[in-house]
Order: structure tokens, then sequence, then C-alpha cells
């Protein structure tokens, strides 16, 4: 279970803002592998493997969302859809024909858990809407302090870190990319980059 501490934290931090916010979103998902703090999880893709460290103890709500896609093999057959070299490669909610996956309601955004938008960290994207995060992840390719929060902008929920597979996410970054009709944007691999699946490693004994 989530430290009973951490969920006080939090629900203070909610009260600050309006009903009808937390009403709208899924604030805490149910706990997923609880006795782990930092799980690990295998992103299989068509150019090799990457090794992703959650961070439950500073952003347990968005690594029970994550983990509930992982689980339930809703990021498998995916693509990485957005690619922006030196920015970020971002993926999870396209399939190869840019079709959507199911959705559970958008989570509460924990942007400010004091993890920064460094190289090789994993956040989570979202609309205008700062708490309208579902599945879609990001991982960065540089110190991208624009999307941190600040005084006034929320910025984006930091959860994770790359351990493994740097060289793989790198070279995702560099496919070519161009114009696609059906997401209406230039920076999408010309070859799609499948998320074949994900995987949570079984923690060292």
């Amino acid at each position: 279970m989530i430290n009973s501490l951490v969920k006080l934290s939090l629900l203070a931090l909610l009260g600050a803002f309006s009903s009808s916010v937390y009403a709208k979103c899924d604030c805490f998902p149910e706990d997923i592998l609880p006795n782990n703090m930092f799980p690990s999880v295998r992103l299989e893709t068509s150019m090799g493997d990457i090794v992703i460290e959650l961070n439950r103890r500073r952003a347990p709500a968005t690594s029970n969302n994550f983990l509930r896609y992982v689980t339930e093999g809703l990021y498998d057959g995916t693509i990485f859809h957005r690619v922006m070299p030196d920015f970020v490669i971002q993926g999870g909610g396209y399939t190869a024909d840019i079709e959507e996956r199911d959705l559970y309601p958008p989570i509460f955004n924990e942007s400010g858990n004091g993890l920064k938008n460094l190289p090789m960290t994993v956040a989570m994207a979202r609309y205008d809407d700062p708490h309208s995060a579902t599945n879609q992840f990001y991982i960065n390719l540089s110190a991208n302090s624009s999307l941190d929060p600040n005084a006034s902008n929320w910025g984006y929920a930091v959860f994770g870190q790359v351990v493994s597979g740097q060289e793989v996410v790198e070279a995702i970054s560099q496919v070519e990319t161009g114009y696609d009709e059906n997401l209406d944007a230039s920076d999408v691999p010309v070859t799609p980059v499948l998320l074949i699946s994900a995987t949570v490693l079984e923690p060292p004994h």
C-alpha cells in the first residue's frame, strides 16, 4: 500500500484545489506490486530493450498508473509516435495503425515531487489541463527545464529513470521522421518504432 503519510500529504495538496479537479482525476490508482518501491519495467522495442526504474516513493500515483497499463498489456503493440532529437521520444498511446488504446481516467499531476526532467528520465505526457495524463509517456533526451514546474506552470510529472538501454533511446531519437496525416504532426517516425511489449521485471533477491 502507498504509505499513509504520502497519501495524507497528497490529500493536503489536493485540498488547495477545487473539488471538481479532485473529482475528475484518478488521484490514487490501485496499488500495483505494493511491496516494491522501485519496480523496473522492460520496454521491448523494435530497436532493442529499454529498462526503466520507477520511483513510487516520489510519484506513487503516477507509478501505479503506469504499472496498470503495463500489467494489463495495454502498451504492447504501441509505437513511439513522437521523436524530437535533443528533446524527447514519446509513446504509449497509439498502435501502428494510429488507433488509440483503452484509457483509465486521467491522474493527478505529481510534477511537484522534486524529480526533474533530466536526460533519460521518464515522465507523463498530458494535454493543457495539468491533470490530464493517461497512458502516454516520454523519455527526456536533454535537460528540459521548461517541462519542470514553476510558479506559473504545473509542469510534467517525472516518475522514473532509464537504467539500461540508453543507447536504444538515443538510436530511436535519430530515426527519420516526417509528417503524418492521421496525427497531423511532423515528428512521426517514417518507419514505425514499435513498443512490442512492456514487462515488469522481478526484483533482485
